[in-house]
């Protein structure tokens, strides 16, 4: 009799324990909204969109002015429909929506990219990039309520990137204050330094006019303040030609000391241009640094640089800007939302945030 009670109760409790796991809700799981048969496998198909978007990112083909080069709309379009596709076979990829709405950023479209930012959360609500890219660019829309919204809550959750990012606005906000000058009104010494941002070369390895601007501006310090250093930084290579190499060479044709110029010769960006030159700031202990490019890029030059040696020092540095003016010099004191656009996606850029970061697609 006490066996069969016994298995009484064991019954009746497996009956109830099954009973309750019947009734949770059950979980679904996201699944791939597009049909991939033709391929050999998901995966198969994903690693082909990514190598179609570094096609697309490889292409030679750019627009050019003196504030900006940069990859043709069309391309990042097209970057963002191929990593949109990627994701709806991946719905968990959220690199794939961050790449996407980063194409976006680029193109000026900011609402887009802002929805697509919060596609993203709505997968990972705590993800700290996301919420430093929402933060960021509702600022930038002048919209401080929701901007702040993300920014608390990335104090919960990272508060060292909430730092990161607060001194980001800082220096941003200091830097677009400041005017634009082509004039240098102190005296360098060997402890300062001047620093020349390069532009892209002519197909054929041959200097751009708007790079030689820049040469005749640091040739005019350089003259005035024998005793510094000089830093020319500039890589991205055309017929065998790097911009480094070719500024150190025009400023040693017109006079300059050979042993005063380090040329940076592996710069693809002006965030490569900052982050490369920085470290010859702080290997020769730079106390202040002259900054020269185009009136519509100095600003942008200066907000990096100042970002970029917060990472590596010398930590005490001071920063200025001389502009070779591309505009007239009245023209160049309001800063234009697309330069403003520029310096934002770039600040973030050094703050660690790429613009792609997708297994063969990245920066």
């Amino acid at each position: 009799m006490k066996k069969v009670f016994k298995l009484t109760i064991t019954t009746l409790s497996l009956f109830m324990v099954c009973n309750v796991y019947s009734s949770a809700p059950i979980v679904e799981v996201l699944q791939p909204q597009i049909q991939y048969q033709d391929l050999i496998s998901q995966r198969q198909t994903v690693d082909n969109l990514l190598e179609q978007a570094l096609e697309i990112q490889k292409s030679p083909a750019r627009v050019s002015n003196s504030g900006f080069t940069a990859k043709l709309p069309s391309n990042m379009e097209q970057i963002s429909n191929i990593l949109l596709t990627a994701h709806k076979l991946e719905p968990y990829r959220i690199d794939f929506v961050l790449g996407a709405a980063n194409a976006n950023i680029y193109n000026g479209n900011v609402d887009k990219a802002i929805e697509l930012y919060k596609e993203a959360l709505n997968i990972a609500p705590d993800d700290v990039k996301t919420n430093m890219y929402l933060s960021s660019w509702y600022r930038y829309q002048n919209d401080p309520q929701n901007s702040e919204k993300y920014l608390k809550h990335l104090e919960q959750i990272a508060p060292e990137k909430a730092s990161l990012l607060k001194q980001m606005f800082a220096t941003i906000d200091k830097v677009t204050k400041l005017p634009i000058t082509d004039k240098l009104d102190r005296k360098l010494t060997q402890n300062d330094a001047i620093i020349t941002l390069g532009y892209a070369l002519n197909p054929d390895g041959s200097m751009n006019d708007i790079l030689i601007q820049r040469l005749q501006k640091t040739l005019e310090l350089a003259k005035q303040n024998p005793e510094s250093l000089i830093i020319v930084t500039g890589g991205v290579p055309k017929n065998n030609q790097t911009e480094g190499n070719l500024m150190k060479d025009w400023l040693i044709k017109q006079g300059i000391e050979g042993k005063r110029i380090f040329a940076e010769n592996y710069a693809r960006s002006t965030v490569e241009n900052t982050l490369f030159s920085r470290y010859a700031l702080a290997h020769h202990n730079i106390k202040h640094t002259v900054l020269i490019s185009s009136g519509s890029h100095v600003r942008r030059g200066q907000t990096l640089l100042e970002l970029a040696v917060k990472e590596s020092g010398p930590q005490d540095i001071t920063i200025e800007t001389v502009a070779a003016l591309d505009k007239p010099l009245a023209d160049l004191q309001k800063v234009s939302d697309k330069e403003l656009l520029g310096i934002y996606r770039d600040s973030l850029i050094v703050l660690g945030l790429p613009m792609f970061n997708s297994g063969v697609l990245h920066d």
